[in-house]
């Protein structure tokens, strides 16, 4: 057990995922939100999902469901929260008026080498510790995905004002709970993983729109072709893989890379509309809303099954 204390800001999902990794190295861990119920509830199915970990062989870390549990508290009371705390996790909800609100009062009352690290798939962190009167430099961003249990992989993203020693304490930290963190030298809109993301779900909604391919046919092109690559190689090492080098890959194929990406035409704009209609109807046909509890269980099955076989390779 450790004594160094982590809090948690928001009770949800991510919120209660923290938690448990944060807890799975012995941390204090301390669980906020402005709800006593929430709270209570919140302990209630951590509880719960740490003693289903342990049955699916999923648990992360040494220390018993019992052990881990025993880590975790819970507060209404944010000054209570911050006291003592060498890291905060903020997950509220991704609202910019609430974090600017949140970290004006963090302000106030953290200690001064507390690290303040926001959950945020979608504010670049000046966005929101620009106005604090102090400790602004204390701000960073440590993007989870979703889920983060399953995935480790977390983003983290300074402000122009942030500390490079609090850019390396948080690695440190991610590192040390089993996370696998990059580290962006600047803040850029999406951050890494969703402006990629996004550079092919604009790709797959023309494909679609367009009539090319349906909805399955473009996902079992991720699932049985790139992804199964890209589960241990990342688009460069599979270039360099796949060649002499990465250099000849570029002579050999850059090409036509550059001549297809001409073909792709402007950004689509997803919104309503007879191409999300047809995409919606399709999803909902591979997976009805009746089964999507079940295909998420199955996802995190999955994912952990592919993380333990990703340690046993190396």
């Amino acid at each position: 057990m450790k004594s160094e204390k982590i809090g948690i800001i928001g009770s949800g999902l991510i919120g209660r995922a923290w938690s448990m990794l944060f807890a799975s190295v012995g941390y204090q861990v301390m669980l906020y939100d402005i709800l006593p119920e929430q709270t209570r509830s919140a302990l209630e199915e951590i509880q719960k999902e740490l003693y289903v970990l342990k049955a699916k062989k999923a648990l992360r870390g040494k220390l018993s469901p019992a052990e881990q549990f025993k880590c975790i508290s819970v507060t209404t009371d944010i000054s209570e929260l911050v006291r003592g705390a060498i890291y905060l996790q903020e997950c509220i909800p991704e609202r910019i008026d609430m974090k600017r609100a949140l970290y004006m009062q963090l302000a106030e009352i953290v200690e001064p080498e507390t690290i303040m690290g926001s959950s945020t798939s979608t504010y670049m962190p000046s966005l929101f510790s620009e106005q604090m009167p102090k400790r602004r430099e204390n701000v960073v961003v440590a993007h989870p995905l979703n889920p983060p249990y399953y995935i480790p992989l977390v983003e983290i993203v300074p402000a122009p004002w942030t500390k490079p020693h609090y850019v390396t304490r948080t690695r440190e930290l991610m590192i040390e709970i089993g996370q696998k963190p990059v580290t962006l030298s600047r803040e850029i809109e999406g951050f890494v993983t969703n402006r990629i993301q996004y550079a092919i779900l604009n790709e797959v909604w023309r494909l679609v729109g367009d009539g090319i391919v349906s909805v399955a046919d473009v996902d079992r092109v991720m699932t049985e072709g790139l992804g199964l690559r890209y589960a241990l190689l990342g688009p460069l090492e599979t270039g360099h893989l796949n060649a002499n080098d990465v250099s000849d890959y570029v002579q050999r194929f850059g090409g036509e890379i550059y001549a297809v990406s001409q073909t792709y035409g402007p950004t689509p704009k997803m919104e309503p509309g007879a191409v999300l209609s047809k995409i919606a109807a399709e999803c909902e046909a591979m997976v009805p809303k009746t089964q999507m509890k079940a295909r998420r269980e199955q996802r995190d099955r999955f994912l952990h099954e592919l993380v333990e076989l990703k340690k046993n390779l190396k």
